[in-house]
């Protein structure tokens, strides 16, 4: 069988989608065709969308998040006089074909580690910093995201949307997100660890928090040589077995309360206690416990284990750029996707992955172009000139490529934040629940009316 092609007109290189070519500096073309290659994605007739086609849209739905999909389209190709776009059902449709198989190969083929060595704040004791967490995501409230992903529940019965739960593997020093694991509501953050341990190497430093804690899981660390420095319950029993020098101590895990008895099996762990004597900070008096595989208190200073722990909370601003500046909840758009079936979620949730990534490959190339931390570059500033140069860029010839891209990085490391202040930031929120009726099933699909306003009104006398 023969494979179609495009029949929308191409530039003089060959693209169709011309106005987003500018992606090719982090995403390939040859990889999106070996990703449609490997899931089977065969077009077996010209047509305008064709499989290639589509995944570029899907991808450029990361990057023009405030648009529909129509206006995607017209934002990745350039005007030609007398040309129809495609409606917006063909093009719905075309995603629904696409499926989720060729964006998630193609997430996987090309997100990778972005730090070096010589990165600042990417690197600690000669190990790449990694964290894990987790983040909900509301998506559109039809049946079928209803029955796949479930809602949360609580006092006041259950959620306004069903809710989608996303687990990653970032890269703290970078914040790019290297792997993701993507699971109905109802699936804890525990339980979906697993599907990311294949993504963790022993030169990487995991940051944990508390609720991922387990000995099933520190015993699976240890055993694929994976680094770890975990924040536990102070409740956890951790007996000294050997005082250090700098106020840490060793101690050992143990499966079960039987084997601690019998000293069977254990796992040697270092262990950090401290609390804060500030009482303007959040977590003042309180007794705070990290565990770590780093047992050499030489090479491995306690405080400076305390210190580097706060590296967990790039994670959290990851999840912030995505969720709060990549695409937010707008009045157009209630919900965190945008995407009624549960194929298409996970398909959008992998383009906005990749659209971030792209995003954090080019700022990491233009803070490494001035020697600076990644962090110190504002990801809104990036983000919107991103979206305000890829238009602009002439990838016809290497020469005019080149001169775009080095332009493109000069903007980005001059989008620069102010150092982080020393702040307080209570653990709160400003904006309560309503005083408003709760939506329920009933209230949802009511049928159609069967009179007009008009018919309905009956005057007093």
């Amino acid at each position: 069988m023969l494979q179609g092609h495009c029949t929308l007109p191409a530039d003089a290189s060959g693209r169709v989608l011309d106005r987003i070519a500018g992606l090719i500096q982090v995403i390939r073309p040859e990889d999106i065709q070996q990703a449609l290659a490997a899931t089977g994605r065969v077009d077996s007739r010209p047509c305008q969308l064709t499989h290639e086609v589509v995944l570029w849209i899907v991808l450029a739905m990361g990057i023009f998040t405030d648009v529909p999909i129509r206006q995607v389209f017209k934002l990745s190709r350039r005007l030609r006089p007398g040309e129809r776009s495609p409606h917006r059902s063909s093009l719905c449709v075309a995603r629904k074909r696409l499926g989720v198989a060729p964006v998630r190969h193609l997430f996987e083929r090309t997100v990778r580690p972005l730090a070096r060595p010589d990165t600042p704040g990417a690197f600690a004791f000669g190990l790449r910093l990694m964290g894990i967490d987790g983040t909900v995501l509301d998506v559109p409230d039809s049946a079928a995201n209803d029955a796949a992903f479930g809602r949360p529940s609580g006092k006041r019965g259950k959620g306004a949307f069903p809710q989608v739960r996303k687990l990653s593997l970032v890269e703290l020093g970078t914040h790019a997100e290297l792997a993701v694991a993507i699971k109905a509501i109802r699936c804890g953050e525990r339980s979906m660890v697993e599907g990311l341990l294949r993504h963790l190497t022993p030169e990487m430093l995991l940051l944990l928090d508390q609720g991922f804690f387990s000995e099933k899981l520190w015993r699976e660390l240890v055993r694929r040589k994976v680094n770890v420095l975990a924040r536990v319950t102070t409740q956890m029993i951790l007996r000294p077995i050997l005082t250090l020098p700098d106020g840490s101590y060793l101690a050992k895990i143990y499966k079960g309360e039987y084997n601690r008895s019998k000293d069977r099996d254990g796992v040697v762990v270092r262990v950090i206690r401290y609390t804060l004597d500030d009482p303007q900070r959040v977590g003042h008096g309180e007794e705070h416990v990290l565990m770590t595989t780093l047992l050499d208190d030489a090479t491995c200073p306690a405080m400076d284990l305390i210190m580097l722990y706060h590296e967990r909370w790039e994670h959290e601003l990851t999840f912030d750029e995505q969720k709060t500046h990549q695409d937010p909840v707008r009045v157009t758009k209630p919900a965190r996707l945008r995407s009624e079936t549960p194929a298409g979620v996970i398909q959008e949730i992998y383009a906005l992955s990749l659209a971030h990534f792209v995003i954090r490959s080019l700022m990491f190339e233009a803070a490494a172009t001035v020697a600076i931390d990644p962090d110190r570059l504002s990801f809104t500033g990036c983000f919107q000139i991103l979206k305000c140069r890829l238009p602009e860029c002439d990838a016809r010839e290497p020469v005019s490529f080149e001169e775009w891209y080095r332009g493109l990085l000069w903007e980005m490391q001059d989008e620069r934040t102010d150092p982080r202040r020393n702040r307080i930031n209570p653990r709160v929120i400003k904006k309560q629940v309503s005083n408003w009726k709760k939506k329920k099933p009933e209230h949802r699909k009511l049928p159609q009316l069967k009179k007009t306003f008009r018919e309905t009104v009956v005057m007093i006398r």
